[in-house]
């Protein structure tokens, strides 16, 4: 209390002033209508500039809770999409269907290198095994090589190794879709015979010769063409749509078929 008291003496002509200057300014404030309305909107600028802040603190801290159910509706939207071709993909029937989506989170990602792979946050124990499609919403990314329970390695689009099966979009033309470590925005198709007719920004998407990914997930478009008269099959640059050098959130591409598909391939291949 002794101090509460010396702390007033100390600054009694401060204290006067300041008591003074608000006596002043709210008999002013309440004397004259100008003066009130000016106050009013300061002060209603002051709340509203601190009631925005405070929704603007809040959202930055509920972003990651409504991007996770971003991804939890597009997970489910997709499984939808990639099942349309078997029957009406309604809630009660889409867990019969054969492709399935695991959402995961990319937590290493290569891009400079000749092999690259992407690391992501689901393994075995989430149901992730070898040979399985990755996707963005943007299109292709890779597919699954290794597995352990917890995390998995995605072979990257931007690896020598990479060979997926890829066609120009509303077309029975199918190529094979590789990379010449060039640039790592640009992927090669391959295949693709001289008489099928083609045009710069054509769209490259899956085709339905394998069981890792459903046929017309987007990939890129065709940027360049090259054909050299005494060859018979283009050389096509394809632009990737997915920005390799920036990606988080990726769906995992399930098969609920693609076991039995590839024992009927192997007995095919033992025959011939």
């Amino acid at each position: 209390m002794q101090q509460i008291i010396n702390f007033i003496l100390r600054n009694k002509t401060t204290l006067l002033y300041l008591l003074l200057l608000s006596l002043g300014m709210a008999m002013s404030i309440q004397s004259h209508s100008f003066h009130r309305s000016k106050f009013l909107n300061s002060a209603n600028w002051l709340s509203g500039s601190i009631y925005n802040t405070q929704t603007d603190i809040t959202s930055y801290f509920n972003l990651r809770e409504e991007n996770q159910q971003l991804v939890e509706e597009n997970t489910r939207l997709k499984k939808m999409l990639y099942n349309a071709d078997f029957a009406p993909a309604t809630e009660t029937v889409i867990d019969s269907f054969p492709y399935g989506v695991i959402p995961a989170r990319i937590i290493k990602n290569s891009y400079a290198l000749r092999n690259n792979y992407i690391t992501l946050d689901k393994g075995a124990a989430q149901g992730v095994e070898q040979d399985m499609g990755v996707i963005t919403s943007m299109g292709v990314l890779g597919i699954v090589e290794y597995t352990t329970d917890n995390f998995s390695a995605v072979q990257s689009l931007l690896n020598t190794k990479s060979n997926i099966n890829a066609k120009i979009k509303n077309t029975n033309n199918f190529g094979s879709l590789k990379w010449n470590t060039l640039r790592f925005d640009v992927v090669q198709l391959e295949d693709i015979p001289r008489i099928v007719p083609l045009n710069i920004g054509d769209t490259i998407v899956t085709g339905a010769m394998s069981s890792i990914f459903p046929e017309n997930i987007p990939i890129g478009t065709i940027q360049k063409i090259d054909l050299q008269t005494s060859e018979s099959f283009y050389k096509i640059d394809v632009a990737l749509f997915n920005d390799m050098t920036n990606l988080q959130n990726v769906y995992i591409i399930t098969n609920r078929d693609k076991e039995e598909i590839q024992l009927l391939e192997e007995k095919i291949n033992d025959d011939q």
